[in-house]
């Protein structure tokens, strides 16, 4: 689940959410990597939306690692503070990903039980901040964020637990072990897999209630974990700021939009700069490729000098690239959850063109609200059809944008996760 930049969302404060309003306020605490400010990922957008959103019906109390840049934590904190969302963050960070002392944990890793994700995110400082509020604060609920964070609630005394997998991570790790081709890293990926497969299962076990992202990926916890309390809370989108623009669309001009730090989505990019664009420009000589997106590695940099391809860094806004488009592609062959910037980009009025693991998770119809093909190889037939027809493409995008308002909008989802709250609390069961 990912995207680049999105703006503050001053104007939902508008808005009186719907839900349970008899019910007394909520003590819920929540537990997350970091403070999801500024809202430059998918998964920072939905926390921080449905935050605001609840935090105008309950008292929530949100305890993390501060933010590994020091100016975004300054800048996260008094954005919490100026909402009214108590924050404390412990001076902890998750080890970074790079370097001989990254390797040498993943080393380590191959002797513990479980996954290097989870390891590298269990802090101490996090564990006795937790301890501590327990001691001196009501809590009704512990809302951890992600699904290694359930650890550091584990022995604490009072209060529910609730799980949210934005991902089913091990879906993630077999499709990594399933197309990486060296045989090393393909048997060091294997074992992760296999350990995140234990981990989710008894992470559902002792949770009192899962959220998933999708119904796809409620029915995987379900079936493959065992989880009997799962609740679905989608991803969403803010139609006021993603919205159409009076702007002439290029049919030839093709965009990925994307966080360039994610390992999938630069899998993505990858087999759009070696296969797909290739072979889009020697059949359309005019077609370029637009790559947007945050924290670029040094490889792309230098592969964005290629005929055709640009590439756009850190940009604040992303909206006068989904204007200008003719097409937003989305070469996923790994991923879970389900992406935010197709629903950003159909309620934006451009059109898209998916494989099956990059559109899985929303209920959209293919080839009715967006173009889905079964995966990579197939893509240059598609984009090239869609250059050719800019006006289906137009009138598939418009279809989309129809579905994404009626069903995608944050208040509403906001108002489910209030529910599911409530019930957890109360010991009821929302499960389908």
């Amino acid at each position: 689940m990912t995207t680049t930049m999105s703006p503050p969302i001053p104007e939902i404060l508008e808005t009186p959410l719907a839900a349970s309003r008899t019910h007394r306020p909520l003590n819920v605490v929540i537990v997350d990597e970091e403070l999801p400010y500024p809202p430059t990922s998918g998964k920072r957008i939905r926390t921080l939306n449905l935050t605001l959103r609840l935090a105008r019906r309950h008292r929530i109390t949100y305890i993390c690692h501060r933010n590994s840049d020091p100016a975004e934590a300054r800048q996260a904190t008094d954005f919490f503070r100026d909402q009214g969302i108590a924050a404390r963050t412990v001076d902890w960070s998750p080890p970074p990903k790079s370097g001989a002392a990254f390797y040498a944990r993943l080393a380590a890793n191959l002797l513990s039980p479980l996954p290097y994700s989870a390891v590298s995110h269990d802090s101490q400082p996090l564990r006795q901040a937790l301890r501590e509020h327990a001691a001196s604060h009501p809590v009704d609920l512990w809302h951890c964020e992600w699904t290694p964070y359930v650890q550091a609630v584990r022995g604490l005394p009072k209060g529910r637990r609730l799980v949210v997998a934005h991902n089913v991570e091990s879906v993630i790790w077999r499709r990594y072990y399933e197309t990486e081709p060296h045989p090393l890293r393909r048997w060091y990926v294997g074992g992760q897999w296999r350990k995140f497969e234990r981990f989710e299962r008894q992470v559902m076990g002792e949770v009192d209630r899962a959220v998933a992202v999708s119904s796809l990926d409620a029915e995987r916890l379900r079936r493959d974990f065992g989880a009997r309390r799962v609740d679905v809370v989608e991803n969403g989108v803010d139609p006021a700021y993603f919205r159409p623009q009076n702007t002439q669309r290029e049919p030839a001009q093709l965009l990925f939009l994307g966080s360039l730090d994610w390992r999938p989505n630069l899998d993505g990019v990858r087999l759009l700069l070696d296969r797909v664009f290739p072979a889009v420009r020697a059949t359309v000589p005019s077609a370029r490729l637009c790559l947007v997106g945050r924290h670029p590695p040094t490889w792309l940099k230098q592969a964005s000098a290629a005929p055709g391809v640009e590439l756009h860094a850190d940009l604040p806004d992303v909206r006068p690239q989904l204007a200008r488009c003719g097409m937003m592609v989305v070469p996923l062959r790994i991923g879970g959850g389900s992406r935010l910037k197709i629903l950003e980009a159909l309620a934006s009025n451009t059109p898209v063109v998916s494989t099956r693991v990059g559109a899985e998770g929303l209920e959209l119809e293919p080839e009715r609200h967006l173009t889905v093909v079964e995966d990579v190889e197939d893509l240059p037939g598609a984009i090239i059809r869609a250059v050719r027809e800019p006006a289906a493409m137009a009138s598939q995008a418009e279809r989309g944008r129809e579905a994404v308002l009626a069903r995608y909008g944050w208040d509403a989802l906001a108002d489910q996760m209030d529910r599911v709250w409530i019930d957890c609390v109360a010991g009821q069961s929302l499960s389908v």
